[in-house]
C-alpha cells in the first residue's frame, strides 16, 4: 500500500510538502522523515522547484511532534528504534535549517515538538492567529530536541528558559518575539497565499498578505521572567518566580513544579550549553545524546504514559522532587554515546 501519511507536489515554481496524518494532528513517524528528506535532496538539484512550502494537512494544525506513543513502547521495550528515528529527524532538521532555497513553513495551528523542527528552522516562518507553538517535552519527562534548544536559547533575555521550563503554547506574537516565527498572515488567507507562491517567488508574494498580529502577553511580562530565569538553579527559579508577586509567575513556579524534575534540570543544562555552542549542528549533536540517554530514564516511559497511554494526568516522576535529582543524573544524559555521536 503507499504510504500517503505526507504528501509532495510541485505547483508551478513550488514544491509542497502536506503532512497528512490529521487524525494524529500530523505527528512525525520515521516513515515521514525519510521521505521528507528524500524529497528536499532531490529538489535541490531540479531547476524546475525555486522554493518549498510546507503545510499541514487538516484545520487543527501543523504538526503535534513526534510519535511519542512510539517512543514510549521502544523505551519500555529497550529497543534501538528512538534513538534511530531522532538520528535521521535531526539529520532532517540540520537540513532545512541549510536548505538552498527559500524554505517556507505555514505554522498554523498546533505546532509542537517536531512540528517546530520541520518548520522554525526554515528561511520564511509564517504564523497566524490560531498559532500554538511549543516545546513542551519537560511534561513527559524529556527534554527540547529537534533543535529547540538551539532556537529558545538564542531568544531575548530569558523567554526561552520560560518556554522550555513551562513547556508554555505561545501565539502568533509571542513567536514573533522569541524567534520562532518571521511572519504574520491571518489564516483565512493562506489558501491564496500557497496559490500565489505557485506564480511567484516567496519575497514578492508575502507583503501582499501580511498583516499586524494579535497582541501577544510575554512582552509585558519579560521584566519577572528575565528576573526569574536568570537564576543559577531550577530551584532558585522557582522560589524566585514566586516570590514575585506577579500571578503570572506563581502560575510558572506551579507549572514547572508539575513536570519531571530531572527533566527540568537536564533542559535547563541544555540550554545554557546550548547557547554557549557555535552552531545548530552543535547544538543538534548536544541534544542526540541528551535523548538517547534519556530513553533509559524511567520518567520518558511514565511521562509518557500519564499524558498519551492511560490519559490519567498523574505521572509519579522518579526521583519526585528537585532537590532529589542529582549533579551526576543530569551529567549522564551529556555522557557519549556507545553506539556513536549524531553525524551531520
Amino acid at each position: 500500500m503507499e504510504d500517503d501519511t505526507v504528501l509532495f507536489d510541485i505547483e508551478g515554481r513550488t514544491a509542497v510538502i502536506t503532512l497528512n496524518r490529521p487524525k494524529a494532528l500530523n505527528a512525525l513517524t520515521h516513515p515521514m522523515v525519510r521521505r521528507m528528506a528524500e524529497a528536499l535532496a532531490a529538489w535541490e538539484r531540479d531547476p524546475v522547484v525555486h522554493q518549498v512550502l510546507v503545510r499541514g494537512a487538516g484545520e487543527r494544525g501543523l504538526c503535534a511532534g513526534g510519535d511519542i506513543r512510539a517512543i514510549h513502547d521502544d523505551a519500555k521495550a529497550g529497543t534501538t528504534a528512538s534513538a534511530e528515528f531522532w538520528r535521521d529527524e535531526y539529520r532532517l532538521n540540520a537540513r532545512i535549517a541549510r536548505y538552498p532555497k527559500p524554505y517556507v513553513a505555514l505554522m498554523d495551528g498546533i505546532v509542537m515538538g517536531g512540528g517546530v523542527g520541520v518548520s522554525a528552522h526554515g528561511g520564511v516562518r509564517v504564523v497566524t492567529e490560531r498559532s500554538r507553538v511549543a516545546m513542551p517535552e519537560t511534561g513527559i519527562g524529556f527534554v527540547p530536541d529537534v533543535g529547540g534548544t538551539w532556537l529558545l536559547g538564542r531568544a531575548p533575555g530569558r523567554l526561552g528558559t520560560h518556554l522550555a521550563l513551562t513547556g508554555a503554547a505561545v501565539g502568533a506574537a509571542d513567536a514573533l518575539l522569541c524567534g520562532l516565527a518571521d511572519h504574520f498572515v491571518p489564516a483565512a488567507r493562506l489558501p491564496e497565499l500557497a496559490a500565489d507562491l505557485a506564480e511567484a517567488p516567496v519575497h514578492e508574494v508575502l507583503p501582499r498578505h501580511t498583516a499586524a498580529p494579535p497582541p501577544g502577553e510575554l512582552a509585558a511580562r519579560r521584566p519577572w521572567i528575565d528576573r526569574c530565569y536568570a537564576a543559577d538553579t531550577v530551584e532558585e527559579i522557582v522560589e524566585r518566580l514566586l516570590a514575585d508577586g506577579d500571578p503570572a509567575a506563581k502560575e510558572a513556579a506551579e507549572t514547572v513544579l508539575a513536570k519531571s524534575p530531572t527533566a527540568l534540570k537536564v533542559t535547563l543544562a541544555a540550554l545554557r550549553r546550548a547557547a554557549a555552542l557555535g552552531s545548530l549542528e552543535e547544538a543538534l549533536v548536544q541534544e542526540f545524546r541528551v535523548s538517547c540517554n534519556a530513553l533509559a530514564s524511567p520518567d520518558l516511559v511514565e511521562g509518557i504514559r500519564a499524558q498519551v497511554v492511560d490519559k490519567d494526568r498523574r505521572p509519579r516522576w522518579s526521583p519526585p522532587a528537585l532537590a532529589d535529582v542529582a549533579g551526576a543524573d543530569v551529567e549522564r544524559h551529556f555522557a557519549p554515546l556507545a553506539g556513536g555521536d549524531l553525524v551531520l
